[in-house]
């Protein structure tokens, strides 16, 4: 299975189960919002039960009132409780939920019925009638002792608040189990939480301790490969026998060391071939060289009176000409040994270098060249020194002034060194700086400038191998200043 799967998988459970975590709670807030409604009900259940039971005995209280004084204010109060107690029983409908509950609200209707129908509403109408005659006043008498003389009414009374104390007990009851399932659901989806967000963190640490054993392992070996390829060891190889992202990487790097190693294998071998064509082109041209130096030399020594103006042009032409190309096939040699030579480093005083580069120059007695105090470096002198060397004599060389100048100096940057050799010479268009780098360029011709073209590919060449940077900041007339950086070995 690839590792994308592994980290896919991965995270879709984990997402899943913080999806059941956030079901249940949600499942949990429902069921408290539940719980709050049903005792927002309890709770007006309750308050309208206690009101109904104080009308109850306001209604007694002012029936009695009446009764016993005749006032209408009694009569009022008690008008006014039975129509609320009608309302609450019409309000405590709506609010119950429990069949055995509502049983009990009928029970308790009825007794009410009972008693008002019965009792209370004839025991009124006869009072109010009492006071219109005698007669009425008889029946009022004979009706107050037949209801109240068989103690019914107290029975219903009775009935009416033990149905009361009943249906609050049964709420309170009500109440209690409420509780209780909401303290178990709580306590329930407490646990249930903390078990599902437990696993989706052992998965989560999971998931990335196998992924990270699992790429960083791996990973660290195709590091090392790469190094060691990047040391010039091509023969390394990865065994890895998964089959995810990184084995096809591990194969790719696999299949890339094979390929340097035997194109590495063939630059070698052509390399070796081309140091062998160098060595020998350069032997077989320098013998015919010298043999055709010879002859010139043998025509002028024996043939000197008889060579015309113009002949003996002709022999310094040819003598020039060979001279031009011994310089060309020494110049081909350095610069394919440049980077070939294996050259131990030393410490090398630079400001006694440049003066020795200096006194092998030839043609430089009106030259003046200032050297600043330069430092010493821990680096190859040879290279050092063809360096120098190539600079200063291109400096001099293509210089026409009447008092030609070279100043050698030097700038300490963090990392490594700049140095610079300005001069007072002719100058190099801008279109033409680039040019001068690539070996056999000159930007003169050869017939009126001795001038092999290979010396600033040399330098060119050292420089790169030391991964520094050479410019030039020049202008036709104005002189020329090359500078190239040197590490700090």
């Amino acid at each position: 299975m690839k590792i994308s799967h592994y980290i896919f998988l991965g995270f879709v459970s984990i997402l899943i189960l913080f999806s059941i975590t956030t079901f249940v709670n949600f499942s949990l807030s429902n069921t408290v919002m539940e719980n709050n409604d049903y005792f927002t009900r309890s709770t007006n259940l309750v308050r309208n039960s206690s009101r109904f039971q104080r009308n109850l005995l306001t209604m007694v209280n002012g029936l009695r009132g009446y009764l016993l004084t005749g006032e209408k204010s009694f009569v009022e109060a008690y008008d006014t409780a039975i129509t609320e107690n009608e309302q609450i029983l019409k309000e405590m409908e709506g609010l119950i939920t429990d069949t055995a509950q509502s049983r009990m609200l009928s029970h308790i209707r009825e007794l009410n019925d009972q008693w008002t129908e019965e009792y209370t509403d004839p025991l009124r109408q006869a009072k109010m009638s009492a006071a219109i005659s005698s007669q009425h006043l008889d029946t009022f008498n004979r009706v107050y002792k037949e209801k109240f003389a068989s103690g019914h009414e107290r029975n219903i009374q009775k009935a009416l608040q033990e149905q009361f104390k009943a249906f609050s007990a049964s709420e309170y009851a009500m109440r209690d189990v409420r509780k209780q399932e909401l303290a178990a659901s709580v306590v329930q989806t407490n646990r249930l939480s903390l078990l599902l967000t437990s696993t989706s963190i052992v998965l989560g640490l999971f998931i990335i301790i196998f992924v990270t054993l699992k790429i960083s392992r791996r990973i660290r070996v195709m590091t090392d490969m790469a190094n060691n390829i990047a040391g010039g060891r091509y023969d390394v190889t990865i065994k890895d026998l998964g089959k995810d992202e990184l084995s096809s990487l591990g194969n790719a790097l696999n299949h890339m060391a094979d390929e340097l190693s035997r194109n590495i294998t063939l630059l070698k071998r052509s390399n070796e071939e081309l140091d062998q064509f160098a060595q020998i082109v350069s032997h077989d041209l320098k013998g015919p060289l010298r043999g055709i130096s010879n002859v010139v030399s043998w025509i002028e020594e024996d043939h000197q009176q008889e060579l015309t103006p113009k002949m003996n042009e002709y022999m310094g032409l040819i003598k020039g000409r060979i001279h031009r190309a011994e310089n060309l096939i020494e110049g081909l040699l350095s610069y394919a040994k440049a980077d070939k030579e294996e050259i131990e480093k030393e410490e090398v005083p630079l400001s006694a270098l440049v003066k020795e580069v200096v006194d092998n120059l030839p043609d430089t007695g009106n030259v003046q060249v200032e050297i600043s105090d330069l430092p010493v470096v821990h680096a190859e002198r040879l290279w050092l020194f063809q360096i120098f060397s190539n600079l200063i004599s291109n400096a001099i060389k293509h210089n026409d002034k009447p008092a030609p100048s070279v100043k050698v100096s030097y700038k300490e940057r963090p990392d490594y060194y700049e140095f610079f050799i300005e001069d007072n010479g002719n100058g190099i268009a801008k279109h033409y700086q680039k040019r001068i780098f690539i070996i056999f360029q000159t930007l003169k011709d050869r017939d009126s400038f001795e001038s092999t073209g290979v010396g600033l590919a040399i330098v060119k060449k050292i420089i790169d191998m030391k991964k520094q940077q050479i410019n030039v900041n020049s202008s036709p007339g104005k002189g020329s200043v090359f500078s190239f950086t040197w590490p700090k070995e």
